[in-house]
């Protein structure tokens, strides 16, 4: 037994003697080498997954070096960094940088690529992101789930599984899911079709809510919660989508009809808040102050009476022209004030949507494109910046691709933001991070890592607005769906909110 024992241990000595080494003889090469994910001089935060990569070449075999201080960590194949040995290279790399030496080899030949960075930050990210799951397809959203992702290591789970309340016509969509200061135990979505209505969860009591109303346009769909209060404004949309012959934006999805709500959880009551028949308004979202209530219109009069309303909207889309506005709100009297423009897009012939505010309340950031609201359709849709102090407006081109940039969250200490984009294909939406400084500046955007590098390539499943959060909903997916199964409680309409 003692000599079978020592074998073995001989054989485990033997194979760890045998892993990954960097190679002694190799040529120089004054490129940076292709990897896939792009994680070249990219900056992380100090608590993100590793950062795993393959070469994006052909090549018999790769070697990978991550050196910070008298911390190493070498890989051979694809570049996929062990949890713990990971941790330790980005603790010791806080505040400075990780060096990355890629070796590739040609048949007997090795190439040391030009050494990389990753810059890694001493500011923290989220633990958790949200987001929807679903297939890039115009006709089918079936096999569809919210699902979570913890951002320190690459655990993934469903929140809800779309499936879990019917198939085909007994089918539905889910959407929309949000939460109240980055905290999952207070979250909504939205179902709609069977078994449509609003999914409240707050402090661990949770209620379907079937907020439509003769006095308001359709149940909410875009929501924003108050910073503090149990409130939550919503736009109200008849949407709907038509398809290009030429245009290279495939398809066009549009509303007919939008207006802004605020619904009190607690009374259960729902009023108007915006609801001109010339405006579509659309996208709410709260100043971190809870006082000024940000959201984007678009002025459309009817000039053909004599055909339907879709077929104008279809015929005039170009036409749209989103502009951000805000109004004040007194959280004493729950009162909201007069719109206010705060970008005028269509003075420069284009369309603003989706404005977000920073936590700290100075920068308002926004996606813009030539026309139209539902820009990740838009391949021209990049990502804007506005200093609410100095009403400074730019382009911002250091994290913006050839592709589309769309929805965007930023994380609760201000210093991260995730977007999504197309940027690799133009098809399928991967959220991408970006670290943003005092200044407003944005670091070279990494996609979400992931255990195997080549996982992206092979999803075939878009993500759909990605939401920081402090920690998972715990909620069971069977649970929201036995909730969306029963009766919603229907709202009571009022003229005006009160305490």
């Amino acid at each position: 037994m003692k000599l079978r024992t020592l074998f073995y241990i001989g054989c485990l000595m033997s194979l760890a003697a045998c892993g990954p080494s960097v190679p002694d003889v190799f040529t120089d090469s004054k490129e940076l080498p292709k990897i896939y994910p792009d994680y070249t001089n990219v900056t992380i935060p100090v608590n993100i997954a590793p950062l795993t990569f393959e070469l994006d070449e052909t090549a018999d075999d790769m070697v990978a070096r991550f050196a910070a201080g008298d911390e190493e960590i070498i890989c051979g194949g694809k570049a996929q960094p062990e949890m713990n040995d990971w941790r330790k290279l980005t603790e010791k790399a806080k505040g400075g940088a990780i060096t990355v030496d890629v070796y590739a080899r040609h048949a007997d030949s090795w190439t040391h690529y030009k050494p990389f960075s990753i810059y890694v930050s001493p500011d923290s990210i989220d633990s958790y992101l949200s987001y929807r799951l679903i297939y890039p397809s115009f006709v089918s959203y079936e096999a569809l789930t919210i699902s979570q992702r913890c951002l320190e290591n690459y655990d993934e789970s469903v929140i809800y599984d779309n499936i879990l309340c019917g198939l085909e016509k007994d089918g539905q969509c889910i959407n929309c899911h949000h939460y109240q200061q980055y905290n999952p135990e207070r979250m909504q979505f939205h179902a709609r079709q069977s078994h449509g209505g609003t999914v409240i969860a707050y402090d661990g009591k949770t209620k379907k809510v079937n907020m439509k109303n003769d006095s308001i346009v359709s149940a909410g769909v875009y929501p924003a919660w108050h910073p503090w209060l149990k409130l939550i404004v919503y736009s109200t949309n008849k949407t709907h989508q038509s398809f290009h012959t030429t245009n290279p934006n495939k398809v066009e999805v549009f509303d007919n009809e939008s207006d802004l709500i605020a619904y009190d959880i607690d009374k259960n009551e729902v009023t108007n808040i915006e609801n001109d028949t010339t405006e579509f308004e659309v996208f709410p979202a709260w100043a971190p102050d809870g006082r000024t209530l940000y959201y984007c219109s678009a002025h459309f009069e009817r000039q053909y009476p004599d055909i339907s309303l879709n077929s104008e909207v279809v015929g005039r889309s170009q036409e749209l022209k989103y502009n951000i506005y805000r109004k004040s709100f007194d959280p004493e009297t729950m009162t909201f004030g007069p719109r206010e423009l705060v970008f005028a897009a269509d003075s420069l012939d284009k369309s603003a949507t989706l404005p977000r505010i920073s936590p700290d309340g100075r920068y308002l950031m926004f996606t813009l494109g030539h026309y139209g609201v539902f820009h990740i359709w838009h391949h021209e849709a990049d990502l804007f910046l506005m200093d609410l102090a100095s009403g400074e407006v730019r382009n911002m081109e250091e994290i913006n691709s050839k592709d589309t940039e769309s929805y965007h969250s930023w994380s609760s200490n201000g210093r991260w933001v995730v977007f999504s984009s197309r940027r690799y294909d133009g098809t399928y939406t991967r959220p991408f991070f970006t670290h943003i400084d005092e200044n407003g500046h944005g670091t070279k955007p990494f996609e979400l890592p992931q255990a195997d590098p080549d996982y992206h390539r092979q999803f075939m499943k878009s993500y759909n607005i990605p939401e920081f959060m402090h920690g998972p909903v715990t909620i069971a997916p069977q649970t929201f769906a036995d909730i969306l199964k029963g009766e919603g409680e229907p709202v009571k309409y009022v003229q005006k909110l009160s305490k």
